[in-house]
């Protein structure tokens, strides 16, 4: 099992940035896959940014390709997402997922194994 821990969520007015945390314990070496998904109020749960952990890499949606970066800190055991020109569409909440599968559907969320509960990101015009 693995646990997924998620923070830094936080209202910004538009333009601003945030780095958003997500921390995972367990059984972390099997993972093949690390990612973020968010997901607004009515609307269904969007992949964002994944990569491979045992290799370089990184895909993002269309629509924060250029303002977000993800990233992951091996020693530390946590997954970052610095999100920058942040826009009011960007608001809802973000969820760090983790999981053994492939990478090519990374935007699928039955690809992963684990969730974290979440944090809250608000973007005011």
């Amino acid at each position: 099992q693995v646990q997924l821990v998620e923070s830094g969520g936080a209202s910004v007015q538009s333009g601003g940035s945030l780095r958003l945390s997500c921390t995972a314990s367990g059984s972390t070496n099997r993972l093949s896959i690390m990612g973020w998904f968010r997901q607004a109020p009515g609307q269904a749960r969007e992949g964002v940014a994944a990569l491979q952990t045992g290799g370089p890499g990184t895909d993002y949606s269309d629509s924060v390709k250029g303002r977000f970066t993800i990233s992951r800190d091996n020693a530390k055991n946590t997954l970052y997402l610095q999100m920058n020109s942040l826009e009011p569409e960007d608001t809802a909440m973000y969820y760090c997922a983790a999981g053994y599968g492939g990478y090519s559907l990374w935007s699928i969320p039955r690809r992963y194994n684990f969730w974290g509960q979440g944090t809250q990101v608000t973007v005011s015009s």
